[in-house]
Formats: structure tokens, sequence, C-alpha cells
């Protein structure tokens, strides 16, 4: 049996290639946009890759299914519910699909999405029972799925818990678990961990969800203090719903002076190299750390033209192939030569001053402070008489904020302060600061005052 997980690190999302060496066939369950990864393991496995199958219609990021079925020329099978408009074969619950000495199983776990299925894997040389479940987005480790991205979000609860105690607790403590999703995906809880895999029975005991034997209390706990849904996830799910996509990204490159201004530019550098010196107006948001996508798919509307900046070409093609996972594939082009052509034209530039936990809390009463987490972790605890947005609601300045007065922008560990700093002095703040180096949890180790 050929079993292999091939994770998105920047999107937090897990697929997977099962197959036969000997039958020399294999399935990849829920491709990614990127297909290079699963045609470079076929051809190095010696199996052809015959069938894609989708556990649901994913809602965070945008399907390799078509350029896959292009490349290949595999069937495609999704949940019949999944209303799906592609080619496709469409299955039900108790479905089986084999390859070679494997078989995967359908079963059917709605809740996060009505037509969700998980794959219970069988290697029929070892035994008829399965040996491990793909759980897809109902089970993670550590947490479960997010209820409210298709159904009110109660009914989506109660279907989760359903699907959890009638279809995959029931299969054994020793089964694996292998998920669709990581820590840092927005498809679960902020309890999902990193971990790429688990066991029910490891699951049952620890995960404290699966602890609440009550369907009542379970709807309660799971719907309470749910972060914002995924950005655009609406029209990720039509596009991964709708006509197959084939295409690649297209993005080309600019010269400085193609460069409109106003563009919506996003400068893809690390946030050391963008506070030091930016195009004007531009936005920091760094492909060197995970979660790229899913920051500029809270910046960038679907409809805006994107404009991309990174140290060289490379980084800007990678970023376009990264936007394009998340639903933005209006790419407007790159900075061909990166920051350094733009320099070389003497062009204007901006910076942001860079400041430490402890020097803002030397200068904290000459500066406004602008924590930009989430409402839980601002509730947990902030920092006295300072203002709260989170980065992704910064569509203009903050109420209460003087934009004639420095402005230091903080966060967890300083990677959103990066791109919050840049949104404030992109919407007009005149002096911007960002804190590096930690955040308000480094605040509160210092033990210096908390508001909770």
């Amino acid at each position: 049996m050929i079993f292999r997980q091939i994770a998105h690190e920047d999107l937090g999302c897990a697929s997977y290639l099962v197959g036969d060496e000997d039958a020399g066939v294999a399935a990849v369950i829920d491709p990614r946009l990127e297909i290079d990864e699963y045609l470079r393991l076929a051809r190095y496995l010696s199996v052809t890759i015959e069938h894609i199958l989708e556990t649901h219609n994913h809602a965070d990021h945008v399907s390799g299914h078509g350029r896959l079925a292009a490349a290949t020329g595999a069937r495609i099978h999704v949940h019949r519910d999944a209303g799906a408009e592609y080619e496709h074969e469409p299955f039900d619950d108790g479905w089986e699909l084999e390859l070679g000495g494997v078989r995967v199983r359908a079963l059917h776990t709605p809740g996060h999405r009505p037509e969700h299925t998980a794959f219970a894997l069988i290697d029929t040389e070892r035994g008829d029972e399965p040996w491990a479940v793909l759980t897809g987005d109902s089970l993670f480790v550590g947490d479960i799925a997010r209820p409210d991205l298709a159904v009110e979000k109660a009914e989506g609860a109660r279907e989760i818990f359903r699907s959890l105690h009638e279809r995959l607790l029931p299969l054994g403590d020793d089964v694996e678990v292998w998920p669709g999703h990581l820590g840092g995906s927005l498809c679960g809880g902020p309890a999902m961990d990193m971990k790429v895999s688990s066991t029910v029975g490891y699951e049952r005991r620890h995960n404290q969800l699966l602890g609440i034997g009550s369907e009542a209390a379970f709807v309660e706990r799971s719907t309470t203090g749910l972060r914002p849904q995924p950005p655009n996830f609406e029209k990720i799910v039509a596009l991964n719903r709708g006509p197959l996509r084939r295409d690649t990204v297209d993005a080309h490159p600019l010269t400085p002076r193609q460069i409109a201004p106003g563009a919506l530019v996003i400068d893809v550098r690390t946030a050391l190299q963008f506070d030091e010196a930016h195009i004007p107006g531009s936005i920091s948001n760094t492909i060197l750390h995970a979660g790229f996508g899913t920051r500029l798919g809270w910046i960038a509307a679907a409809d805006d033209e994107i404009v991309l900046v990174g140290r060289d070409d490379a980084d800007a093609l990678r970023a376009a192939e990264l936007a394009a996972a998340v639903g933005l594939a209006r790419i407007g082009g790159y900075l061909a030569g990166g920051m350094t052509s733009w320099r070389e034209e003497r062009l204007p530039t901006q910076r942001i001053e860079r400041i430490t936990v402890p020097q803002l809390h030397a200068r904290a009463d000459g500066l406004q402070i602008l924590d930009v987490r989430e409402r839980d972790e601002w509730e947990h605890g902030h920092i006295p008489d300072s203002l709260f947005t989170p980065y992704h609601q910064l569509r203009g300045l903050p109420d209460g904020l003087d934009p004639e007065r420095p402005v230091a922008v903080i966060c967890a560990s300083g990677q959103r302060a990066a791109v919050g700093a840049s949104l404030v002095q992109r919407h007009g703040a005149h002096e911007v600061l960002h804190v590096i180096d930690g955040g308000v949890s480094h605040w509160v180790r210092n033990g210096w005052p908390v508001v909770r």
C-alpha cells in the first residue's frame, strides 16, 4: 500500500496520495491547487493517478482537481450533495473505490458542510477493517471543524456531533486519524494541533469536544466564540463547485514606472526589509511565514488587481500561486527585480520604525497603542488604554486614533502587527511603529499592567 500526506504549509491544508504499488494505480484526496508534487510522487512510485476524491467543497482554498484531471485524465468523485457543476462521478454513503488491494470507503459525515465525507482506508492484504480514516474537515488533531460555513451554526454543530459519535468514533481506538487541516487553518478552532495525525482512541481521550456527551452541551461549546469566517469563502466554494479550472496563474513583470499610484501593492519580503524601505502605500505580507494566503484573503477583495513585490522575481511568482489558492487570481503583475529596481530608479519610499516591547513600555505614555489581534485574545488580556481593531478589519483608521500622533501597532508575536502597521500607514497615519520580537504576551510575562 502507498500512503503519503502532502501538506500545504501556508494554508494548513493536508491532501493525500493513496494507492497500490503492485497494481500501479493511485488516487489523490483533496488536491491542492499546485499539483506538481502529486505528479512527482506518482512518477517516483511508478503509479498512475486514476482517481481524484473530494471530501467536500472547500471554503478556504481552491482545489487543484481541475488541473490534476487535465494532467492525468483521472476521474473526479464527490458526494452527490455537493452539487458539483463539473464532470464527475457522484457517490453516496458506503461507496467503495478499489485501488488494487486497497479499498477506500466513503463515510458521509455532514456538519462542516452537508456533503462532507470522510474516507476509511482498508489494506486488504493485512485485514478487512479500516486502519486509518481521512477525516477531512470533521475531526482534527485536538479539535473539530467549524460548523458555520454552509448552514446555521447550531444546525451544523448538531450534524458534526452525530457524525463524530455515529460514524467516526465507532471505527475503533486504534484507527489512525489523518485530517484535512493542520494547525493554523481557519476551518478549525484554536485547539487544532500542528501534529499531522492522531488516532481515534487518543482523540476520544484527549480532545475536549469529544468528551462532551450531551448534544446540546456540544452545540453550545462548539458555537461559542467562533472566530471570523474565512475571507472570500463563498466565492471559493463557488469556484470549487463550478466548472473545472485548468489554467495556471498569469503574472507578468512590471517596471517601477508601470505601477500605478494607489495600486494594491503587496510586499512579500520580510517585515524587516519592508520596515526599512517600501513603496508608499504598499502592504506588508511576507511569504516567509505561514499564513500568507489567509492574510491576503483578508486584505484584498475578490475584484482587486494585485501587484506583488518580492525579494526577487521567484518570490513574487510564488506569491502569485499562493494568491490563486485563495481565489485571488487577478494579478496585475510583479515588480521585476524586486525592490532593488525601485530603489535604482530613485523613486520615493516610506519606512516604519521598529520597537521592542520593553521600548514600548518605556515610551507608552507618549504613544497610541493599537492592538490588532482577535477579539478573544483582546478580551483575555490587553494593554491599558490601547485601541483595538483586528488587522483584517482595518479598512481605514480606527475610531479614536489620531493620525497626527505616533501609533505603535502590536499583536501576539509581531507578524500580524507588521500587516497592521502597513495598513495604518496606508490609511493615513503619519508616524507608525511596528512592535517586534513578541507582543502582548511578552508584556504580560514582564508583569506590566493588563486589562482583562
